[in-house]
C-alpha cells in the first residue's frame, strides 16, 4: 500500500514536470531574439508545446503560469553548431571510439554516420550545459581514406533525452569532402583531388556507369555512392569542401559552377580574400574568428578581422572551432563570437554567427535560430553578456524542456569537493 502512494506521488509529480514543460514563461529577460525585433529589454517569452507563443515588452503571461525570472539577464536562441564531430568521437587517443572517418575506401559517398552517433556520448551533455542545443556531425576525410567522406546528420543534444528518443532532426543534411591541402594529402596533388572529384561526380551523373578507367584504377562508385551524389547533383544536399588557400576557394566554386552544387565552404582561412566571389554566388563560409596566425602555408593570409571583413562584402558565414571541429569543445564557439567583436564585429551579428546564421546555412532557419512566434523553443538563459568568458548558462532548455545542467564533469567536481569537504577522520 505504501509504495503503491509513493509510485502514484511520482506519477503526478510526473504529469506536473510535464504539464509545466508544455507551458511556461521567462519574465523581464534581455533577449536576443536575432530576428526583426533585435535585442528586447524587459521582456517576456512564452512557451507552449515546445514552440515558442509569444515575445515582447507587452507580453501577457497566461492564467496561473508562475513565470520564471530572468532579473535581467540575456536570453538567447540555443547555440548552432555547424560543423563538428559530435556523436562520433569520444577520446582522440582512444581509436576504438573515433568513427570520423572512413579508410577502407577512395570514395564513401554513401557513408552515412546517422547510422553510428551516440545519443548518450559523454560530451553531449558536456557542450549542452553551456549552451549548445544542435550540432552538424559529419565525417572527416582522411589520409588513407575517402576524398568524399560521406554524409553528416543535425542532432539535438538533448540526445538520449529527446522527446521519443527524436535526437537526429536531419539525416543525410550535407555531403562532407576535402581539398586544398588535405585533399592533396588524400589523393597525392591538389590537380589529382581536384580531378577526382570530378571524376566522381562525372560518374554519379551518368547514373554509376564506368568511365573508363579512371585516373587510378576503376572509380567503381557503389550503388549508395551513386545515389548519395545524385542528391548533391541534384542540389538536393549541400556540399561541404573543407578549403583554406584563395585559389582553392576559387578552384571550388568553379567545380561548383560545373556541377550546380550548393557549396559551403569550410575552413575558408583566405575567403576574405574573394569575398567578392563568395558573395556573388552566395556561397556560405564556416569560419574559426580565432585563426590570426598562419598554421599551414594555405593560410598565410589569415587574418583576426575575417569575419568583419566578409561581413562587409555581403558572406554569409557561421563560426566553428577548426581544433578538431569542436567535438570536445564546441562550447567555445561563444568565445570565437567574442574574439570576432573584438576584432571589428557588432555584437549582436558575433552572436547570429553561432545562432541564426548556422541555421540559415543548414536549412533550420524556418524552425530555430531565433526567438520568434512559431519557432521551436531552444532556449539559453545566461548569468550575464554569452559572448565573456568568465560568462555561463543558468538554465538550458530545448524543444522546450529543461535540460538538467549536470555533466560527467560536475559530477566529479561535486563528488571530489564534497570529499574535501568532509571532516577529517579521527
Amino acid at each position: 500500500m505504501i509504495r503503491r502512494h509513493l509510485l502514484t506521488g511520482v506519477v503526478i509529480a510526473l504529469l506536473a514536470t510535464r504539464a509545466e514543460a508544455e507551458l511556461f514563461a521567462i519574465r523581464n529577460a534581455v533577449v536576443h531574439t536575432g530576428g526583426r525585433a533585435g535585442t528586447l529589454t524587459g521582456a517576456t517569452v512564452v512557451v507552449r508545446n515546445g514552440r515558442i507563443e509569444a515575445v515582447g515588452t507587452d507580453v501577457l503571461i497566461p492564467e496561473g503560469v508562475t513565470p520564471i525570472e530572468a532579473h535581467g539577464r540575456p536570453l538567447t536562441p540555443g547555440i548552432i553548431v555547424a560543423h563538428s564531430h559530435l556523436g562520433l568521437k569520444e577520446i582522440d587517443g582512444v581509436e576504438e571510439t573515433n568513427d570520423v572517418a572512413s579508410e577502407q575506401k577512395r570514395y564513401s559517398a554513401g557513408l552515412d554516420v546517422a547510422d553510428a552517433l551516440n545519443p548518450r556520448s559523454a560530451l553531449l551533455p558536456v557542450n549542452r550545459i553551456d549552451g549548445v542545443t544542435r550540432a552538424m556531425s559529419a565525417p572527416d576525410a582522411k589520409k588513407g581514406g575517402s576524398l568524399i567522406a560521406g554524409q553528416g546528420a543535425i542532432i539535438s543534444l538533448a540526445g538520449s533525452l529527446a522527446e521519443g528518443g527524436n535526437w537526429i532532426v536531419k539525416p543525410r543534411a550535407a555531403m562532407f569532402a576535402a581539398l586544398g591541402e588535405q585533399g592533396r594529402e588524400i589523393a597525392g596533388s591538389r590537380p589529382a583531388a581536384f580531378a577526382a572529384m570530378r571524376e566522381a561526380l562525372e560518374e554519379a551523373r551518368s547514373g554509376g556507369l564506368r568511365l573508363g578507367d579512371g585516373l587510378n584504377g576503376d572509380a567503381q562508385l557503389s550503388p549508395l555512392d551513386v545515389e548519395a551524389l545524385k542528391r548533391v547533383l541534384n542540389r538536393e544536399m549541400p556540399m561541404v569542401l573543407q578549403v583554406e588557400r584563395a585559389s582553392d576557394i576559387l578552384a571550388a566554386l568553379k567545380l561548383a559552377d560545373d556541377y550546380g552544387l550548393q557549396l559551403i565552404v569550410s575552413g575558408g582561412a583566405e575567403a576574405h580574400r574573394v569575398a567578392a566571389e563568395l558573395a556573388s554566388r552566395s556561397v556560405p563560409v564556416l569560419i574559426d574568428p580565432s585563426r590570426n596566425l598562419p598554421a599551414h602555408f594555405e593560410t598565410l593570409h589569415v587574418r583576426p578581422d575575417a569575419p568583419a571583413v566578409l561581413a562587409k562584402a555581403g558572406v554569409k558565414f557561421a563560426f566553428i572551432d577548426s581544433d578538431d571541429k569542436g567535438s570536445h569543445n564546441a562550447r567555445n564557439l561563444r568565445q570565437l563570437a567574442g574574439i570576432a567583436v573584438a576584432n571589428g564585429m557588432r555584437h549582436d551579428d558575433a552572436l547570429a554567427a553561432i545562432t541564426l546564421k548556422p541555421a540559415e546555412i543548414l536549412g533550420l532557419s524556418n524552425v530555430l535560430g531565433s526567438i520568434e512566434p512559431g519557432k521551436i523553443a531552444d532556449l539559453v538563459l545566461w548569468d550575464r553578456d554569452p559572448l565573456e568568458v568568465t560568462s555561463a548558462p543558468d538554465r538550458v532548455w530545448i524543444e522546450g524542456r529543461e535540460m538538467p545542467m549536470v555533466s560527467r564533469q560536475t559530477l566529479l567536481r561535486d563528488r571530489y569537493l564534497k570529499r574535501l569537504k568532509a571532516p577529517p577522520a579521527k
